[in-house]
């Protein structure tokens, strides 16, 4: 049996891939013959009905009876084969062998039957009778081609019974001087019609070959694409566990750091030695350093990952530009340069907190690279091609950029060159803060370029679209207050919730050395428990950890104390060592400031300046 199947494939199929199974070609050309039955069955009874209505009158009514009956029998025998496979459609290969037998009987019975129908009709009626009879044979074999091609041991015998017989009859007919001939001609047909066989079944089995080739091709794409689909299930995870380990190592790394910046603070404030100043700059230079580098490497871990969502909503130039203000004022003071911001007018259509993001890197570079001179922030109004959109510009004149560097500044772990040596706070940072922009403004689906003069300084823009001013806004930060480096917290009363021993004894040191009184707790049940007392009295400021022990927050911290003393709006401070941001929402909904640790002390004298300095303005 399996030497029959692999012979009935086809001679096309021995071009087939080698991976492609004869036995399962075999199957698909089984297959094959059931849905094209229809068509076969379709083409019998035509021609069953066609000789029965032409030679009604002119032959046996017994041997015609006979021939329909017989016919007839093996045509409705065909049908339930048909039905069986329709009623079974995914029948195993072994059932759709064993089916196959029985059909190669009843096709090669209906052979055998229009073979009988020559000798039984030949030679009767006129010339048009036996034209008839000739067309029918012959039609009904070139239509068994398309049907039997990829059998050819079964459509030889089939078309050698239907034919031979014919044939035979044909040219033993003495009756008609033309018998030889048209015996001769049958004969040719015979034989055009096995050749055309061949050639149409090598190309339906190389066709079955290459579905089968194509099944299994799907079959493996769908296995490979499930392993890619894991690996990139996998490949994420890892991404978001690098991101969290970022976060929680910046997290453990920035506390000690903290505690660090302000011992050394307090140690400057104990002691008048000169070199003992000295020495706490170093320190404040480095943990700034390191500050810096947590940020960025967090930073570029996010955006790499797709942990960046874009949020577009009105941004108020003027809100931006005061939080740039707070934060960047006191630096720019310290290197005596002037921060100026113009254009806060204007109302821009972005993600707050991307844009800010931009702005503060662009702001902080601008700084870092100025040593004299100023560095200012506008917003102006610009037309271009596809409508209004806000200019953007961070202008400083600093030490610029090289022509030579331009094109690569916006590279990771690129530090442009410059003509002069650079001096190490310019050397600070891996390089990554101007990469971080040329995402961030590509997530923002805008560009960012770059101007820029050795000697004279440098302008980043970038363009946003124009936005329309939210109804109801709260009132902007003062964007005009000074920062008094020489801050003195005398007969201020500050509460302190930081669960970290090292950076709380560091907070109460210094604000005390900054002749503050303090109150310091580690936990929020410890908050509770002192304002349970009698003694407590209302704080003129909160400072509190954001993440504080058992579940709680400095959130909590900030309700229940002020809780204790409304209606008043105890001005609060909130630090954290995740820089992974999300405390925006929370930050305008329970009116805090929010510092990224490690904060520098004169950092932290600044924003504290501000918060009591708003609180004195408000009354």
């Amino acid at each position: 049996m399996k030497a029959s199947l692999v012979a009935d494939a086809g001679p096309g199929v021995a071009g087939a891939p080698a991976t492609v199974a004869r036995q399962d070609l075999s199957v698909d050309s089984i297959r094959a013959l059931y849905v094209q039955t229809p068509a076969s069955l379709a083409g019998n009874l035509v021609g069953m009905l066609l000789l029965t209505s032409v030679y009604w009158k002119l032959a046996s009514p017994a041997a015609l009876a006979a021939w329909l009956g017989v016919g007839s029998v093996l045509w409705l025998l065909r049908l339930a084969h048909y039905l069986r496979f329709l009623r079974q459609p995914d029948a195993d290969d072994a059932t759709l062998q064993r089916w196959r037998g029985s059909w190669r009987a009843l096709v090669l019975a209906q052979g055998t039957m229009w073979g009988v129908a020559a000798w039984l009709f030949w030679g009767l009626g006129t010339p048009y009778h036996l034209v008839v009879l000739i067309l029918t044979v012959v039609s009904y074999c070139l239509g068994s081609v398309q049907l039997l091609a990829t059998q050819p041991r079964v459509f030889g015998a089939f078309i050698s019974l239907v034919l031979i017989p014919t044939i035979v009859r044909i040219a033993t007919d003495t009756s008609q001087p033309w018998a030889i001939e048209l015996a001769v001609v049958l004969t040719l047909l015979f034989g055009l019609t096995l050749l055309m066989a061949r050639t149409y079944g090598s190309a339906l089995g190389r066709a079955i070959a290459l579905k089968r080739r194509t099944d299994e091709l799907a079959a493996q794409l769908r296995v490979e694409a499930g392993i890619a689909e894991e690996a990139r299930r996998a490949a994420e995870a890892a991404s978001r566990a690098k991101t969290q380990f970022f976060a929680a190592a910046s997290h453990d790394l920035r506390q000690p750091l903290h505690a660090m910046g302000l011992f050394a603070e307090a140690l400057r404030q104990k002691s008048r030695d000169p070199e003992v100043a000295a020495l706490v700059n170093s320190i404040n230079e480095s943990v700034d350093a390191l500050e810096g580098l947590f940020g960025e490497l967090l930073d570029i871990t996010r955006i790499d990952t797709g942990g960046v969502d874009v949020n577009p909503a009105p941004v108020r130039m003027r809100d931006l530009f005061g939080r740039l203000r707070l934060h960047f004022e006191p630096i720019a003071f310290e290197k005596g340069l002037m921060l100026s911001f113009r254009g806060e007018q204007h109302v821009a259509h972005a993600d707050p907190v991307l844009l800010e993001r931009v702005l503060r890197n662009l702001v902080s570079n601008a700084i870092r690279y100025s040593d004299d001179g100023g560095v200012l922030v506008s917003c102006r109004l610009r037309s271009t091609p596809a409508g209004p959109r806000l200019l953007l510009q961070v202008w400083d004149s600093g030490i610029g950029i090289s022509a030579a560097s331009l094109p690569r500044i916006f590279d990771e772990f690129f530090q442009a060159q410059s003509n002069r040596p650079l001096e190490a706070h310019h050397r600070k940072g891996l390089g990554l803060g101007l990469a971080i922009v040329k995402r961030l403004t590509a997530l923002m689906e805008t560009d960012v370029t770059v101007r820029s003069r050795p000697g004279h300084g440098t302008v980043f823009s970038l363009l946003v679209p124009v936005g329309k001013a939210p109804r109801a806004v709260e009132g902007p930060l003062p964007s005009d207050a000074k920062v008094p480096l020489g801050l003195t917290l005398q007969g201020r009363l500050i509460a302190v919730v930081e669960d970290e021993a090292a950076v709380r004894e560091g907070l109460v040191v210094l604000l005390q050395a900054w002749g503050a009184r303090v109150v310091a707790f580690d936990t929020v049940e410890g908050v509770r428990s002192w304002l349970a007392g009698a003694s407590a009295e209302a704080p003129d400021l909160l400072l509190v950890d954001y993440r504080l022990p058992q579940g709680t927050t400095g959130i909590d911290a900030l309700v229940a104390i002020r809780a204790r003393w409304a209606p008043q709006r105890l001005p609060a401070i909130v630090i954290t060592g995740s820089s992974l941001g999300g405390h925006e929402d929370e930050a305008v909904q329970h009116d805090y400031h929010l510092l990224i640790k490690p904060v520098l002390p004169n950092k932290l004298r600044a924003m504290i300046a501000f918060k009591l300095g708003v609180r004195a303005i408000g009354g």
